[in-house]
């Protein structure tokens, strides 16, 4: 008969001792890591610098795919895997069977909880694999919890997985709260009901103006210029704003998340889920997934160039800042672990560049989508291109069928059309995206992209540098959109840094192997040696 002894002093490689109590996953949204270099003698000692100094900084870390979105992109950092198989393929997509445009969101079977509108009809069942939140969950059969905060609902629902206690988001216009839906909970816990009434909200529609003297912001351009959007009611895009003054005209509470204050009420807001939900005061690891939303829609109004994406940033280290120190006080300094990275950088805007002498190629997509459907009805007959999106044609198969053609020839007189037209820099079709297996290069980011099921049948790339005359974009292949930081610190992270290649994807198993769990189930990254061996050290 065969025994087996257990030893009493043998341990796991990874003991809940070694264990963080609490990880905190921070997305920036339309972060570009340039912003880490570029304002870093501004920022104080206990935002970013304290990350930097004392945790581990992956400089050479990019999006290993396009198109580079939010709801990809949040979806890609937490499940370890991207858009080819998580199928978050955009923030909203064809949808190919129904014939209809979805939300990556969007639940038609789930009720708004804490609003009377429709803003909470969320859940995350558009994504098809796991995350590092679920399988947290798993491994410690649900007692590790796990609540997602954004101002955005993508932010906060997709990151927080399938399994998560709670996401909550900011709902606008009227109501100025956070909400949630009927797929986690049937009504606001008392401590969200509590918060939603404390007048956080209202106590954000007030001036907003630089944090230190506009003369420093050197950094950055020109205050006035034609390059930035602005708000309705105020004639230029120059500081000072007035935020309550200006919320009439720019829908009301839907104005704070244009502003920096709508990083600071998410803050404010996941303090208290922090408190509230006694996140990292047990055992078992819990999980906040915490993604800042108004860093996007600044950079998005006034360009990554602006004073005011400069001011946001200053703004945000000191909720860095704020964030750790609370961490060290409630639940321990070297108990936690934090890792922070973007959604997706971000271009310089269109007409600054152009400005510049600095090429763009612009793409005309509304000419384009005219002279293409032209030419496709003209060469195959019309019926044939049932929708045009996210630089993506989706074809009619059965219309194909019906008329004896062949898809490959048509995806090839259609590539042939397409690449001659001005602002198309490359395009790909289904087949040579099946039939190949691109390693490296722009083909490598669209074939990552691409999901077989939910992807149209011919992808569009345009040009280097393409964008808006005001505001910054996002969404390409190119280096601008895809270099993001990646940034660890806390418990089991060892100082260090390193310019070696690191991808998005590599997020999610990093941090199962950290904390000694099975990866997400989709995982095609791979963990991040050089840091974790030098953890073990």
């Amino acid at each position: 008969m065969l025994l087996i002894a257990f030893s009493s002093k043998a341990q796991s490689p990874n003991t809940n001792a070694d264990k963080p109590k609490l990880v905190v996953g921070i997305v920036v949204d339309q972060m570009r890591y340039d912003y880490l270099n570029k304002f870093w003698d501004k920022y104080e000692e206990g935002g970013f610098k304290r990350i930097i100094q004392n945790g581990f900084n992956f400089k050479n870390n990019h999006y290993n795919y396009a198109p580079t979105y939010t709801g990809p992109g949040h979806t890609s950092v937490w499940t370890g895997t991207s858009p080819m198989n998580h199928g978050i393929i955009g923030n909203d997509w064809f949808d190919k069977f129904t014939g209809e445009m979805v939300y990556c969101a969007q639940d038609d079977n789930v009720a708004s909880v804490g609003t009377t509108t429709n803003a909470g009809k969320m859940s995350p069942n558009r994504m098809q694999t796991t995350t590092l939140t679920d399988q947290n969950r798993l491994h410690t059969q649900f007692r590790g919890k796990t609540i997602g905060v954004s101002i955005k609902d993508r932010g906060a629902i997709l990151p927080a997985g399938h399994t998560a206690n709670a996401a909550y988001w900011y709902s606008g216009g009227n109501d100025g709260k956070f909400i949630s839906s009927t797929y986690y909970m049937e009504e606001l816990p008392k401590w969200v009901q509590k918060f939603n009434k404390s007048g956080k909200a209202d106590s954000y529609l007030k001036e907003w103006n630089t944090l230190y003297d506009i003369e420093t912001y050197t950094e950055s351009g020109v205050d006035e210029n034609t390059f930035e959007g602005g708000f309705r009611g105020k004639e230029t895009a120059t500081f000072p704003y007035d935020i309550k003054k200006l919320s009439k005209e720019n829908g009301n509470y839907s104005i704070i998340p244009q502003t920096p204050f709508g990083d600071d009420i998410t803050l404010d807001f996941a303090l208290a889920a922090i408190e509230a939900e006694e996140l990292g005061q047990d055992e078992d690891t819990d999980i906040l997934a915490l993604s800042f939303s108004s860093t996007d829609k600044v950079g998005h109004n006034f360009g990554v160039n602006s004073k005011e994406v400069e001011d946001t940033y200053l703004r945000l280290d000191k909720n860095l800042s704020d964030l750790l120190t609370y961490l060290d006080k409630n639940v321990g300094e070297g108990e936690y672990t934090i890792f922070l990275t973007a959604d997706h950088a971000g271009g310089h805007v269109g007409g600054y560049l152009n400005s510049v002498k600095i090429p763009t190629g612009n793409l005309d997509y509304g000419k384009l989508k005219k002279e293409f459907t032209d030419f496709a009805n003209q060469q195959f007959g019309e019926g044939l291109i049932k929708n045009v999106s996210n630089d993506q044609i989706f074809l009619d198969y059965e219309f194909m069928a019906n008329e004896d053609l062949n898809p490959a020839d048509v995806e090839t007189k259609i590539e042939h059309f397409l690449i001659q037209q001005p602002g198309v820099y490359k395009v790909y079709t289904r087949t040579e995206l099946q039939s190949n297996n691109f390693s490296n290069g722009i083909g490598y980011l669209i074939q990552n992209g691409f999901n077989q099921k939910r992807s149209g049948d011919i992808m569009i790339v345009e040009h280097p540098g393409s964008g808006y005359g005001r505001g910054s974009t996002h969404g390409s292949v190119f280096n601008y959109d895809t270099h993001t930081p990646l940034l660890f610190f806390g418990a089991r992270v060892p100082h260090g840094e390193t310019f070696e290649r690191s991808e998005i994807v590599d997020i999610a198993p990093t941090m199962a192997a950290l904390l000694g769990i099975e990866y997400p189930n989709g995982t095609s990254g791979k963990p991040l040696a050089i840091m974790l061996d030098k953890a073990s050290e």
